[in-house]
């Protein structure tokens, strides 16, 4: 009889369910990895976040959620069949936390290749939140990039599955002067092809990175903006 209680036990506890763990905010940050970032350009952008999640603000701001923690993950992407998941799912609630994952960041090796698939890496992006642990008030896509789409599936496509599912996608633009790369089609600038192509969900917008003010400070601004939820418009990191 002992045995068999036992036995109901340890079935018990296999199949008990996973409960998830409760954030303030699910975010991917979904860099640009593509042909067009050589590699000073990509540690820029990984130190620029690492700086921004580790800073003193965005700390404040994580611990003043009602969680007091988000659930961050990075990936880079390149062409339609390259997406690299760079630093997994970590719980970020106090700069010890915070520190890890930068750490992670800044000294993992790249990975994707070819040229601007931003509507594959949104849905990779989608995946590793509905794969994942957690249970997020919200579910924020971070794309930053250089161009325009390029490659995979349509953008609107992409966009408007996320959308549907509940997410909210933000974009940094990032100005790179003297590079001779249209934004978007037509000459158009990068920041407004993103606005119109890239970004939507509840208070979804555009953050700039251009010569008049450094990476870091337009990713940072852009994290205290996700973290408090806020936004809703297409403004320029120097403002």
């Amino acid at each position: 009889m002992r045995l068999i209680l036992n036995s109901f036990i340890v079935l018990g506890l296999l199949t008990a369910p996973v409960f998830a763990e409760s954030v303030d905010l699910e975010l991917v940050f979904a860099a640009d990895g593509s042909g067009s970032i050589d590699n000073d350009e990509l540690r820029l952008q990984r130190k620029g976040w690492a700086d921004a999640l580790t800073s003193p603000e965005v700390l404040t701001g994580i611990k003043d959620g009602p969680a007091g923690a988000i659930a961050v993950a990075y990936m880079e992407w390149g062409g339609p069949s390259s997406q690299v998941l760079i630093v997994d799912w970590h719980v970020i609630r106090d700069e010890p936390s915070a520190r890890i994952f930068a750490n992670k960041l800044m000294n993992t090796p790249r990975g994707a290749t070819g040229y601007n698939s931003i509507s594959n890496a949104i849905d990779f992006s989608v995946r590793l939140v509905e794969q994942n642990s957690h249970e997020g008030m919200r579910k924020v896509i971070d794309v930053s990039g250089d161009g325009p789409n390029m490659g995979g599936r349509s953008i609107e496509s992409a966009r408007a599955d996320a959308l549907a599912k509940g997410f909210t996608i933000n974009a940094l633009a990032i100005r790179r002067p003297g590079s001779g790369r249209p934004g978007g089609p037509g000459g158009m600038p990068l920041e407004d092809y993103y606005a119109q192509n890239v970004i939507g969900g509840p208070g979804s917008f555009v953050e700039i990175a251009a010569e008049t003010q450094p990476f870091a400070l337009a990713a940072r601004r852009k994290l205290l903006t996700e973290i408090a939820g806020t936004g809703g418009m297409t403004r320029h990191a120097a403002r």
